[in-house]
């Protein structure tokens, strides 16, 4: 095998990797820091010197830049565009830069009169107004913006006709001409200016030099519908549907949404129902899925809302998932970005979109629920399956909840009760919402220790709960505790600032401790969020008058009425701030309202009675104590205060006959047979006689039970006397609270009193965390320095004198 084998020699003539270390020493980049030539080319200006007639050469043997060779200059580069010619002149040197032809001649002046410079000064005063015009429009000063867009009119039109003297009109500038008639319409229309508006809208539609143009009559028909002209809104939006291009599927799906809410405004649910479906098979989004829910529920479709409703659980909603926003480990960048992200404008977009789609949802739930089945619970189950199967499965427990509010609304409280404990074995967020509306509703049946017991279970399963803090808090006041009550409401303000209910609430603990300056101090703050609201002020004036502060107290009681102006609580409390400040005129001026709006309190009516009596008007008195005696027929001073003011203006024969009347129902009534026995006697009524044999026996029956409850008094000795003596004086009281609660009972009490129940709007859900914590007890505010007639006003009076009081 081996003599097959040649060895290849040790000495080969022919090396195969001969000649692959030569080349050209020119290319030889390691020797240039040796090279003299080159260094000094590079430290100084040396390679832009005149090159001498004999070339220099390097001492590795090429050329230098810049020399001349073969009559040719060689270049910098390789490139010929670097000023390199090959026209060049033997001898000529290099100047690529052109430094050899010296400075640039000056710029010629700009003649700032020239037609040409005036148009361009004209037309950068119009964009800058224009701009200005928009800058004020999005900072809310739409007046500022419209005189903006006006004046860019004018100046435009000016720059139009010296454009037309200067130049042919083929060069006038459209796209300025364009923004600037948009502009000026938007304007008008912000500013509600709407015929301006729409005339601006046609110069710019009618051009046909304008492209794209068609679309602004969308614009055109929004003015329409703001104007509830629905035909021709319907009208513009399909002459702009017509003119977009299907390639622009959004805008088209935009304006179709507008013509179905324009059909639902017109009541023709059906054309609605068209659109809608239409948009739903084609693009489907939230607003289009709900408003379809709404025009089948129009027409009474219970099938039809049930695919509707599905079909908008089904629309993708389009937001990342809450676990991108949650570290996977414990790398420090990865945890940076994260904390960035977390709360940027893209994630609170995010936020918006989805509580708008949970607000949809809902709202579209608790509409169909009622209606879909047989009944509302049958109804709720069925929407509670849907959205269990669906995207928003935390919705259910809502769904739950609205279930057991809308027993509530039917007053159904143990179905209510029910529902709400199903959730007592869920997880901590839901049950602490339905333990606190479970807290709220034995609140409100008095069963303290029930809403206690569930309060603290609200409370345990969520601690930053503010509404389980505040209903805790709300049981506590219950019990008389208002140190701990005023611990639990400022807790609830700790995990939520916004909490108005426990603010209100710490303001009514304040003024139950006698701490006034504490509780105005929150009721203040409270008005700086609710600024209108009327239960607040009324408040903050009541701590004012308890702060002995008039002056203050009136103040708040004016904005009050400005806020509620036929509350006739308040304009009754404000009459007697002024009474008891002096202020008659005033006084009787509120009063007289408060009587207007409800006549039927005493307090009210006694005063102006009085007030009339003073001002020697007795015939308009009688109006008053008759109206008194119609809400109080039992109580007989009222009736003869109507005979005394006939008796006092000398109409003798209606007070004569109404005192007759009197007697009638009052036969034991001695002060009505004494004027009884003077009036008859003046007349000359054979009546006297008998008038006066009753009022004897009267008198006489008098005498003698006061000498039996004289004597009686006398023979009782010793503890046991005192002890009758002290009931009967605890009789006595309690006789007489009687009769001032018969006169509370016949007023209407428009306004909260001080410890009355607060809530912060009217439609507010029912599982709002507030509720009154003194239950029915009402503080009446206080009427100073007001007339009173009491029946012993009539005992120390003369015959001869009038029963009014002095």
């Amino acid at each position: 095998m081996m003599q097959n084998v040649h060895l290849a020699p040790e000495t080969d003539e022919d090396d195969l990797y001969s000649g692959y270390n030569d080349y050209n020493p020119t290319y030889d980049t390691e020797e240039l820091e040796n090279d003299t030539a080159f260094q000094q080319a590079v430290k100084t200006s040396h390679g832009r010197r005149p090159p001498s007639k004999t070339s220099l050469a390097s001492s590795m043997g090429r050329p230098m830049t810049g020399a001349i060779q073969d009559g040719v200059t060689r270049p910098m580069t390789a490139v010929r565009a670097a000023g390199f010619t090959k026209a060049a002149l033997r001898g000529s040197a290099f100047d690529p830069l052109g430094q050899s032809r010296g400075p640039a001649p000056p710029l010629e002046a700009r003649n700032e009169d020239s037609p040409e410079e005036k148009i361009r000064q004209l037309e950068k005063k119009v964009n800058e107004l224009v701009e200005e015009s928009c800058i004020a429009n999005s900072c809310g000063d739409l007046k500022l913006a419209l005189e903006k867009a006006k004046d860019a009119g004018r100046k435009e039109r000016v720059l139009v006709r010296q454009r037309e003297q200067v130049t042919s009109p083929e060069n006038i500038n459209l796209d300025l001409t364009y923004s600037v008639l948009f502009n000026l319409a938007s304007q008008y229309s912000a500013n509600e200016m709407y015929p301006e508006a729409l005339n601006t809208y046609q110069v710019i539609v009618k051009n046909k030099m304008f492209s794209n143009a068609g679309r602004l009559k969308v614009n055109m028909g929004n003015i329409f519908l703001k104007q509830r002209n629905y035909s021709k809104a319907i009208k513009f939006y399909r002459m702009a549907l017509d003119q977009i291009p299907s390639v622009h599927k959004e805008m088209r799906i935009k304006i179709m949404q507008n013509i179905g809410v324009t059909f639902i405004k017109t009541g023709q649910y059906s054309d609605a129902i068209n659109s809608f479906e239409h948009i739903m098979s084609m693009a489907p989004n939230l607003k289009a899925g709900f408003n379809l829910i709404l025009s089948y529920f129009a027409v009474g479709d219970r099938e039809k809302m049930k695919k509707a409703f599905q079909k908008l659980i089904a629309v993708p909603l389009e937001t990342d998932e809450d676990g991108k926003y949650i570290s996977p480990n414990d790398d420090p960048h990865t945890n940076l970005v994260i904390e960035a992200i977390k709360n940027d404008h893209l994630r609170q977009m995010e936020r918006e979109r989805k509580a708008m789609a949970e607000k949809y949802i809902m709202t579209a739930a608790k509409l169909i629920a009622p209606v879909i089945e047989t009944s509302f619970a049958v109804g709720y189950d069925w929407c509670v399956e849907v959205v269990k199967a669906s995207q928003y499965v935390e919705l259910a427990n809502d769904l739950e909840i609205n279930k057991a509010i809308t027993y509530l609304r039917q007053k159904d409280f143990n179905q209510a009760v029910e529902t709400l404990k199903m959730f007592e074995k869920k997880d901590s967020s839901v049950k602490s919402a339905a333990a606190t509306n479970l807290s709220f509703l034995y609140y409100l049946e008095n069963e303290f220790a029930q809403a206690s017991s569930y309060a603290d279970l609200a409370v345990n399963s969520d601690r930053y709960n503010p509404s389980a803090l505040t209903n805790k808090g709300n049981t506590v006041f219950a019990n008389g505790d208002y140190e701990k009550a005023a611990e639990f409401y400022k807790e609830a303000l700790r995990n939520d600032s916004s909490c108005t209910e426990a603010l209100y609430n710490i303001g009514l603990t304040y003024k139950k401790l006698n701490r006034l300056d504490e509780a105005l101090d929150c009721f203040l703050k409270l008005h700086a969020i609710l600024r209108n609201s009327a239960q607040v002020l009324y408040q903050i004036a009541n701590i004012y008058e308890l702060m002995e502060d008039p002056n203050q107290a009136m103040e708040w009681l004016m904005q009050l009425i400005s806020v509620v102006p036929t509350d006739s609580r308040a304009l009754s409390k404000l009459g007697g701030l002024y009474d008891s400040e002096g202020d008659k005129s005033q006084a009787f001026q509120y009063y007289y309202e408060s009587y207007r709006y409800f006549p039927s309190n005493i307090e009210v009516i006694e005063w102006l009675g009085a007030y009339y009596i003073d001002t020697q008007f007795c015939e308009k008195a009688i109006q008053y104590f008759e109206r008194a005696s119609l809400i109080q027929p039992t109580q007989v001073k009222w009736q003869l205060m109507v005979a005394s003011c006939f008796r006092r203006s000398g109409n003798y024969q209606k007070a004569l006959d109404t005192y007759k009347d009197i007697h009638r129902k009052f036969p034991e009534n001695v002060e009505c047979l004494r004027f009884l026995v003077r009036l008859c006697t003046d007349i000359g009524l054979k009546e006297v006689q008998e008038y006066a044999t009753k009022l004897k026996r009267l008198e006489k029956m008098k005498e003698i039970r006061e000498q039996r409850t004289k004597s009686g008094r006398d023979g009782s000795g010793g503890p046991r006397g005192r002890r009758d003596g002290s009931a009967g004086s605890d009789g006595g009281q309690n006789c007489s609270a009687g009769s001032r609660g018969e006169r509370l009972s016949a007023q209407l009490r428009a306004l909260p009193r001080t410890e009355e129940p607060y809530d912060s709007s009217s439609n507010k859900e029912l599982d709002a965390s507030y509720v009154d914590p003194l239950g029915p007890q009402i503080e009446r505010p206080r009427t100073a320095a007001k007339k009173r007639v009491d029946e012993d006003d009539f005992a120390d009076e003369e015959l001869g004198d009038d029963l009014l009081p002095e």
